[in-house]
């Protein structure tokens, strides 16, 4: 009988050991493991070629109004080549989400990129009336004046949160990135995330930098929170602090402002640049565009975006 007990003990020691020699892996917040819920979300690539089409266009109805099949031929000369990220509204042809574009560019082998503009309010959105209603009842806290003379169809939004604004706006963003994820977008890209930068000429009132460090921060959590890549729109002088934050980043017009240092640290931490140019010639930018590894395009003189002009640098 001692000899039996004694086995016993033997028995249950290996046991008590095997199970405690596997440390479990804390799970993430979404429930998964954190590398699970990381390998779910597509990240671009330094080099991948992008298109930047905002714009709709009837005669490719049945790809939702992009043109998925455009090959150019390159600043750099040779073959045209096709784009494999193509950055396109939320909002589809008829008003309805651009479900069928984004179809359209899975099944060409790219990947679809978001637009959300997530610092302004634009008078055309179908949402539009929600932003009025707030801004009537807090007696015009939150709409802004226009944003420029080109785009006068939307205004700034105060991003402080003194009575609520940043909140809100916040929340019709997330509701907004879940449209996206609903039309199967792979990333969002968040535009007009600088307010700080241009309020003493625009906006009609005060946003500090700590403000728009806090906004721009909050909208990259809300896009990873629904499992998709993130890029920062311009906001160049943050780059520093965002960068961690950011999986990419979409630039307008850097080389015509001399203003792309800051983005070559995107470049040094593997993540793409796409950028585009208006208004310079492609032998202005291109060469610089190539040393620095961008992705560059050359757009509209007059900042349309159909599909069409469209060069790449290479």
């Amino acid at each position: 009988m001692p000899e039996t007990r004694l086995l016993w003990v033997v028995v249950l020691f290996v046991f008590l050991v095997s199970c405690s020699s596997t440390p479990s892996r804390p799970p993430s917040p979404s429930g998964g493991t954190a590398s699970t819920a990381n390998a779910r979300i597509w990240k671009p690539a330094i080099g991948d070629r992008w298109q930047y089409q905002l714009q709709n266009r009837r005669a490719f109805a049945d790809t939702g109004g992009i043109n998925v099949d455009i090959c150019a031929q390159p600043f750099s000369g040779g073959a045209c080549v096709r784009p494999n990220v193509f950055d396109i509204d939320l909002y589809g042809t008829g008003g309805g989400l651009a479900t069928k574009a984004v179809d359209a560019i899975h099944a060409a082998g790219g990947h679809a990129i978001c637009y959300i503009d997530a610092g302004s309010i634009e008078t055309y959105r179908p949402d539009y009336p929600r932003f009025v209603r707030f801004d009537r009842a807090c007696h015009g806290c939150l709409i802004g004046n226009p944003f420029s003379k080109v785009f006068n169809d939307e205004n700034w939004a105060n991003i402080n949160n003194d009575q609520g604004q940043r909140d809100f706006m916040l929340k019709m963003n997330e509701e907004r990135v879940a449209k996206c994820k609903e039309a199967g977008f792979d990333a969002v890209e968040f535009d007009v995330v600088e307010a700080y930068n241009s309020s003493y000429r625009t906006v009609g009132w005060h946003i500090s930098p700590q403000t728009q460090l806090t906004f721009n921060s909050a909208l990259a959590g809300i896009a990873h929170r629904f499992g998709m890549s993130v890029g920062l729109k311009n906001d160049l002088g943050q780059i520093p602090e965002l960068l961690p934050k950011f999986d990419f980043a979409i630039n307008e017009q850097c080389f015509q402002y001399d203003e792309c240092d800051n983005l070559k640290l995107f470049i040094q931490a593997g993540k793409p640049v796409f950028q585009v140019e208006y208004r310079l010639p492609p032998k202005e930018f291109c060469p610089k565009a190539d040393a620095a590894k961008f992705s560059s395009i050359l757009k509209s003189p007059h900042y349309s975006l159909f599909d069409t002009p469209y060069m790449p640098c290479r």
